[in-house]
């Protein structure tokens, strides 16, 4: 493993740690972290208010490479939906279970913003 990938993983999760403390200050329960399924991966898994939260997080040093909310493209939106089904399934959710998907951009300067129902379930 390089070093260039040991940072980017040590400073994701760094990031999603960011998160998930914001989230818990929101007044969220966090159920997971990094769920994987042969599907894909949901950075934080959280509950509010009765209905799941799969959260996607995204940081940008700078604005050089766009805004973190573009970075979840139609390919990364399935996965995380593909991923949020094995996890309804895996943990005995019943389909009237609400969900929402939400993705929350950690930006370089320590800005965090969520966006939530940043996109239908598909």
């Amino acid at each position: 493993m390089s070093v260039v990938t040991r940072n980017n993983r040590s400073a994701g999760k760094e990031k999603e740690e960011l998160a998930a403390s914001y989230l818990q200050k929101q007044g969220y329960r966090i159920r997971e972290r990094n769920f994987r399924t042969r599907f894909g991966e949901i950075d934080l898994i959280a509950e509010k208010d009765s209905a799941l939260v799969f959260v996607e997080v995204k940081y940008r040093s700078s604005d050089a490479y766009g805004d973190p909310l573009a970075a979840v493209d139609l390919r990364k939106q399935r996965r995380i939906c593909r991923t949020g089904l094995a996890y309804y399934a895996a943990n005995g959710y019943r389909e009237e279970v609400p969900c929402r998907f939400d993705v929350i951009a950690v930006y370089g300067d320590g800005r965090v913003e969520q966006t939530e129902n940043a996109f239908d379930f598909c």
